[in-house]
C-alpha cells in the first residue's frame, strides 16, 4: 500500500496496538470510553494485560499487523518500535514522544533515524504530537483528556499544535468535532496528507486547520481543490502574520510579499476561510455544520432590543453583509402582529410587545426570513439557569426554528456573551436545525466567512475563478540569477505583449541624435549597466526637451554611473497617466512565483496598497485583485478625472504573468514600476522594468 492509503488505515483502523506504559494505558482508556468496536492489543513486556486488554511482549508477537499503533515510549526506543511495525506491515504509527527535531541538533538527527526506520510506505504521525481522535468510529489514540463524545458527522481538525487542538474540545460550545489529528513535528505526515484523507470522508461537514507553515503547497492545493469540489469548507488559523519574507529586495516587489501575503493569496485562491482565533473557527464550524452555507450575503435580523439591532447593522456594514429592506407585504404582515409603536424594518427590534408570545414570534420571524434574504439571525441572551425567563427564551428559539422549517434557509441564534446560550438552549437549537453561535462578533464574522466561501465556490464552479486553482510543484532555480539591463528586460517583456515606450539603446555620443529621431520630450537612462534603483544613483533624467538637454544629461549620468559603459537608453516620455501601478513577480521556495499588483510609483511601500496572486492565474482573478485596490478608484474616474484604461491594465498584468509562468523555473524576480495606466482607450505602458533570472 502507499503511504497515503496507510494513513487512511491509521485514521480509520480495524485494529489498534497501544505500545508503552502509563501513557499508552491513558490513550487506551480513551479508546475504551469511546466504545471502539475493533480489535485492541497492547505491547508491554512487563505486563500480561493493561486495562483488561491482553499484552504482548513485542510487536513481532502481535497476532496481525495493526492498522494503527499508538507508540508512547521514550525517543530512541520509539525508533526501534517503528522499525518493527514497518517490518510487520503496519498501516501507521502515532509517535507521542518529544525530543526530536523540535530540539534541534541531536533531536533532528534522531528524527531523521525515525523517518528511515518507518520506510517508504508506513504512515507516521508526529513525533511530539497528541495523536488521533475519530469520534465517528470511536477511535481514541489521544494524549489529552476526553471532553467530547461520539459523533455521526461534523468537523475534522488537523493541527500542528496538540495543545491548541485539545483546547478546541474543552469549551462549553457544542463544538461539532468528528475527527482530530495532531501532526506535531510532521516528520512524515503533514497537514496536506491528512487533508487529502479528510476530503474523502462522507461524515465531514467542514475542515479546520491550525498551520504554522506548510511543507508541500502543491499537495495542499490539490487536496483543497477536492474539498471545493465536494463543498467542504476549510477554515484556517495561520500564525505568523508579522513574519517577513526574509529576502533581500532588488526591486519593490519583494518588500510587498511577506510569507503571510502568500498564504493569504493561497487561501483566497482555494476558497479557504481564514480566521484569527479558536473561537472564530469553532463558531464558523458550528454555522456550516448545524445550519449550512448561505447562498449569499443578504440576511434578516430580529431581537427584542434596539441596541442589538444597531450593533447588527454596524457589523454588517463593516463585514460587507447586506440587510435588504422589507417588501410592502412583509411590512404589512408584521405590523398586523406587533404593537403600532414598533418600527418595522430590517433589522427588526420587535420590542417587549412581541416578547413572550410564541405564536406571534413564529409568524413574525417566518415573515422576516421569507423575504429577499439568504439567511436569518436572532440576537438573544438567556439569563442564568433558574434566574430568568427560560420558557420565553425557548419560545423565541422555537420561532426561529419555525422560520427555518418554513423557508429552508440557514438560521442561527447568537448571544453577545458566549455563556448566555446554555447547553439546554444549544441542544434545542441543534435539534431544530439551527445553529447556536456564542459571541456576537464571532457570529457575524462566521456569517461573512460562510457567505464568502459560498460565493467563491460558486464562482469557481461557474469557471470564472479558473478551472483548476491547484498549484504546480515548485522547482529550484538552477544556478545563480543575473540582473538584466532595463533594455533587455523590456525587450523580453514586450515579446509577451507588454507595451513599452519607443526607445533606442545607443552610445553616449549618439544619444542626442536618437532623441531627436524619437521626438521630444524624452527620458534618458544609463543603458549599459544592470541597475536595480537608477533614480537613487542619478542614472535617470526625465522630460528632456532638446538635444542640448540630452547632451548635458549624458555627461551627468556618465559621471554618476561609470559602469554604464557609454551606453544610454533613450525613450519617448509617456503621456500623463490616470494611475500608476506596480506589477511584479517574486519567487518563494514553497509557493513558486507570485504576482504582485499594487499602487505604483515612488509611494509603493508607503501606501501599502497591494494584492498578491499565485501563478498561473486567470483574467478573472487579476480583474478581481485590481478592483480590490484603493488605487482602483482612480481607474473609475476619481473626482471628475478621466477613467483609466482598465482593460489595457489587465492585459499588461497578464503579459507579465505569462512571462513569469513561461520562465517559472528560471525567474527570480521581476519588477514593472510604474505601469502607467492611460485614459480609457489609450492603453497602459511600462516605463521601467527589472528582471533577475537565470540565463
Amino acid at each position: 500500500m502507499s503511504r497515503q492509503e496507510n494513513l487512511a488505515r491509521l485514521i480509520n483502523p480495524r485494529h489498534i496496538a497501544f505500545i508503552g506504559g502509563a501513557d499508552a494505558a491513558y490513550a487506551l482508556r480513551t479508546c475504551q470510553a469511546l466504545g471502539y468496536a475493533g480489535e485492541v492489543w497492547c505491547v508491554n513486556p512487563k505486563h500480561d494485560e493493561v486495562e483488561g486488554v491482553v499484552c504482548y511482549p513485542s510487536v513481532d508477537a502481535l497476532p496481525a499487523a495493526p492498522d494503527a499503533a499508538y507508540v508512547a515510549v521514550r525517543g530512541d526506543l520509539t525508533i526501534e518500535v517503528v522499525r518493527a511495525l514497518a517490518g510487520r506491515g503496519a498501516g501507521g504509527a502515532i509517535c507521542y514522544a518529544a525530543g526530536f527535531a523540535e530540539m534541534g541538533g541531536e533531536g533532528a538527527e534522531r528524527q531523521a533515524r525515525l523517518v528511515e526506520a518507518a520506510g517508504d510506505s508506513m504512515a507516521v504521525i508526529g513525533p511530539n504530537c497528541y495523536g488521533v481522535l475519530n469520534l465517528v468510529d470511536g477511535v481514541g489514540m489521544w494524549a489529552g483528556p476526553l471532553t467530547i463524545g461520539r459523533a455521526e458527522r461534523g468537523v475534522a481538525l488537523v493541527s500542528q499544535s496538540g495543545a491548541l487542538s485539545e483546547t478546541m474540545t474543552f469549551g462549553e460550545r457544542s463544538a461539532p468535532f468528528a475527527y482530530l489529528v495532531s501532526v506535531g513535528n510532521q516528520a512524515m505526515i503533514g497537514i496536506e496528507e491528512v487533508l487529502a484523507v479528510y476530503v474523502e470522508l462522507p461524515e465531514i461537514t467542514a475542515i479546520g486547520i491550525y498551520v504554522e507553515g506548510l511543507r508541500d503547497v502543491a499537495a495542499f492545493s490539490r487536496a483543497a481543490v477536492r474539498a471545493l469540489e465536494r463543498g467542504i469548507p476549510i477554515i484556517a488559523i495561520k500564525t505568523g502574520r508579522s513574519a517577513a519574507a526574509g529576502r533581500v529586495a532588488l526591486g519593490h516587489t519583494s518588500s510587498l510579499t511577506g510569507s503571510d501575503a502568500l498564504y493569504d493569496a493561497l487561501f483566497h485562491r482555494l476558497g479557504i476561510i481564514r480566521v484569527d482565533s479558536v473561537t472564530e473557527l469553532v463558531e464558523l464550524a458550528k454555522l456550516v455544520t448545524f445550519a449550512g452555507i448561505p447562498e449569499g450575503r443578504r440576511f434578516s435580523a430580529v431581537a427584542a432590543s434596539g441596541g442589538d439591532m444597531a450593533m447588527t447593522a454596524d457589523h454588517a456594514d463593516r463585514l460587507g453583509l447586506e440587510l435588504p429592506p422589507l417588501s410592502q407585504a412583509q411590512v404589512a404582515a408584521i405590523k398586523a402582529e406587533l404593537p403600532p409603536y414598533v418600527n418595522v424594518a430590517n433589522p427588526l427590534d420587535y420590542t417587549i410587545g412581541g416578547w413572550g408570545k410564541p405564536e406571534v414570534q413564529r409568524r413574525v420571524f417566518t415573515t422576516m426570513a421569507s423575504g429577499d434574504v439568504d439567511t436569518a439571525i436572532m440576537v438573544m441572551e438567556y439569563a442564568p439557569v433558574g434566574r430568568g425567563h427560560d420558557e420565553a427564551c425557548h419560545g423565541a428559539v422555537d420561532g426561529m426554528i419555525a422560520a427555518h422549517e418554513a423557508t429552508g434557509k440557514p438560521v442561527f441564534v447568537t448571544s453577545h456573551m458566549p455563556e448566555d446560550l446554555p447547553e439546554s438552549a444549544r441542544e434545542r437549537m441543534i435539534a431544530g436545525g439551527i445553529a447556536p453561535l456564542q459571541g456576537f462578533p464571532d457570529a457575524m464574522r462566521a456569517l461573512a466567512g460562510a457567505a464568502w466561501y459560498g460565493e467563491r465556490r460558486r464562482a469557481w464552479r461557474a469557471g470564472r475563478a479558473g478551472a483548476d486553482p491547484s498549484l504546480p510543484a515548485t522547482a529550484t532555480v538552477p544556478g545563480a540569477p543575473r540582473l538584466l539591463t532595463e533594455w533587455e528586460a523590456k525587450r523580453r517583456l514586450a515579446a509577451t505583449g507588454l507595451r513599452v515606450p519607443e526607445g533606442r539603446l545607443v552610445t553616449a555620443a549618439d544619444a542626442p541624435a536618437a532623441a531627436a529621431e524619437i521626438g521630444f520630450p524624452v527620458a534618458l537612462k544609463a543603458g549599459g549597466a544592470a541597475l536595480a534603483h537608477k533614480t537613487e544613483v542619478g542614472a535617470v533624467a526625465l522630460g528632456l526637451a532638446d538635444r542640448d538637454a540630452v547632451a548635458t544629461a549624458v555627461q551627468r549620468i556618465a559621471a554618476a554611473v561609470p559602469e554604464a559603459a557609454g551606453l544610454m537608453l533613450v525613450e519617448r516620455m509617456a503621456p500623463e497617466p490616470v494611475a500608476e501601478l506596480i506589477v511584479g513577480v517574486t519567487r518563494d521556495p514553497l509557493f513558486g512565483p507570485a504576482l504582485v499588483i499594487g499602487a505604483g510609483g515612488i509611494l509603493v511601500e508607503l501606501i501599502e496598497d497591494s494584492r498578491t496572486i499565485l501563478l498561473p492565474t486567470t483574467r478573472a482573478e487579476v480583474e478581481e485583485a485590481l478592483g480590490s485596490l484603493k488605487v482602483a478608484k482612480l481607474l473609475d474616474g476619481y473626482r471628475g478625472r478621466p477613467r483609466g484604461d482598465r482593460a489595457a491594465a489587465i492585459d499588461a498584468i497578464l503579459a507579465v504573468a505569462a512571462f513569469a509562468t513561461a520562465h517559472r523555473d528560471r525567474l527570480h524576480e521581476l519588477d514593472v514600476n510604474p505601469l502607467l495606466v492611460l485614459p480609457e482607450g489609450e492603453g497602459a505602458i511600462a516605463v521601467d522594468a527589472l528582471i533577475s533570472m537565470v540565463a
